[in-house]
C-alpha cells in the first residue's frame, strides 16, 4: 500500500491518499483536487501546477518498471 499527502502531489493541504498504484493515488488527488476548488476559489495556476506535478511523478514511476 502506497501513501502521498495532497502537499506532495503539488497541493494545498495535508489530505492523504492510500492505493495500492499510483495510478490510483492519482485518480483519488484528482478527484480531492475537483472536490476542493469550489470551495477554495482559487484560480487555475495552481491546480495546472498541480496535474502537471502528478504527471512528471507518472511519466517517472512508468520508466522504473
Amino acid at each position: 500500500m502506497k501513501t502521498m499527502t495532497c502537499k506532495q502531489l503539488g497541493g494545498a493541504c495535508d489530505q492523504e491518499f492510500r492505493a495500492y498504484t499510483f495510478e490510483e493515488i492519482a485518480e483519488l488527488s484528482k478527484n480531492h483536487g475537483m472536490e476542493m476548488f469550489p470551495k477554495k476559489g482559487r484560480g487555475t495556476s495552481k491546480s495546472y501546477g498541480r496535474n502537471t506535478k502528478i504527471n512528471a511523478i507518472a511519466r517517472r514511476n512508468e520508466k522504473m518498471v
